[in-house]
């Protein structure tokens, strides 16, 4: 009787916390967390993050995205439950929202400084970590099934720019005009932007002076960051309210019936990026991950901090070798980020189906088929 007592306290002492931290976290309790015997499909996705605050979008607007997000994750987990493997719902749900102008990605891709959209995605495959990546496009229309093609037909992880086109072409993968990437209120965004950098770069800044008096002058070309929108904090402009900066990138991650994970991300970067910019989107294991060993990660936000910190590698990692649960291993991820000054949010499943979802900006365009195997739509905190 006593051993009977001692193995329920101990059984408590370990469990307790588990549940805990699952219901702090919006997550199924802990009597519906999955288990090696009790594994489930599991899909998620993420339509990016940024400045989404309650009343940013009209009802009208926000049922628009409601609805492309809840179709694509329910096309995404039919596919799962028809026997398809996870990089099929991966790239299938992708390309839904690839093709909608409501996201930064495919048709809805921001502009550059020069006015030209540029592409990036990436695709790993969990069972034997083969991966594929593809940044610097302007006329493939789909850009995540480029990158799974770099995968699966070829021997490199990564192709770029006009080397990346050709072999689409070769690999009969669409390719469309760049004019079909135009969107009006993209552009629009990135005409803001231009104006508000000229009116700074031919106005008057306020300076400190090294003796602690101050002076107004003209600020100087090279005092200019180069990317507004890649700025710090203490950037002299605000382009939080822009539309722009309310979108991101897409991305999904699945678990399939063969308990193989995988995890996709596409983007159109940043606008008025310059000089060939590249963010975490194509890297993998900064944006991209999957290891059935431990879990499959999409990440959106500010590219530069999540490469830096090779976020999605390091959810993984944690996982790995200090047994936290997917969803404290992306709060710690993400909290690493916000420590340096960055912003975003990870979506990620782990080997066994459950979900972690994270992120430190004002909002994440968000979607997940919960246990009950109905689709969950989010987008505020």
């Amino acid at each position: 009787m006593k051993k009977f007592f001692s193995a329920i306290i101990i059984f408590g002492l370990l469990v307790l916390p588990s549940a805990v931290l699952a219901q702090k976290s919006g997550f199924p309790s802990m009597r519906q967390l999955q288990s090696p015997q009790n594994p489930r499909l599991g899909f998620v996705i993420h339509g990016g993050a940024g400045v989404i605050t309650r009343g940013s979008l009209s009802p009208e607007k926000e049922a628009e995205y409601r609805k492309k997000l809840e179709e694509a994750v329910v096309a995404g987990y039919k596919a799962l439950q028809a026997g398809k493997s996870s990089l099929d719902a991966v790239e299938i749900a992708i390309r839904i929202l690839e093709d909608s102008p409501l996201f930064n990605a495919g048709k809805g891709a921001v502009f550059n400084h020069d006015g030209i959209n540029e592409l990036d995605a990436s695709i790993m495959n969990g069972k034997d970590l083969s991966a594929g990546a593809v940044a610097g496009l302007h006329r493939v229309k789909n850009p995540i099934t480029l990158a799974r093609a770099v995968m699966e037909k070829s021997p490199h992880v990564m192709m770029i720019g006009d080397g990346a086109e050709k072999f689409a072409a070769e690999q009969k993968i669409e390719l469309v005009d760049p004019k079909y990437f135009f969107t009006q209120e993209r552009y629009d965004a990135l005409q803001k932007i231009l104006e508000q950098e000229k009116k700074v770069k031919s106005g008057e800044s306020r300076v400190e002076r090294k003796n602690g008096t101050s002076q107004n002058m003209t600020t100087p070309n090279s005092e200019i960051r180069n990317s507004p929108t890649l700025d710090s904090p203490l950037s002299t402009l605000d382009f939080s309210e822009l539309p722009s900066n309310k979108f991101g990138t897409v991305g999904a991650v699945a678990l399939d019936k063969d308990g193989n994970l995988a995890a996709g991300t596409s983007t159109g970067g940043m606008t008025n990026k310059k000089f060939g910019r590249v963010g975490d989107a194509p890297i993998i294991g900064a944006g991209t991950f999957a290891n059935n060993e431990s879990c499959a990660v999409s990440a959106t936000g500010w590219g530069e901090y999540f490469i830096r910190l090779g976020v999605a590698r390091d959810i993984s990692t944690q996982m790995e070798y200090r047994a936290l649960p997917v969803q404290q291993a992306a709060d710690s991820a993400l909290e690493k980020v916000k420590k340096l000054g960055g912003d975003g949010g990870v979506i990620a499943i782990d080997k066994f189906g459950n979900i972690g979802i994270s992120f430190n900006s004002e909002g994440m365009y968000r979607a997940y088929i919960d246990v009950n195997g109905k689709p969950v739509v989010e987008i505020y905190k």
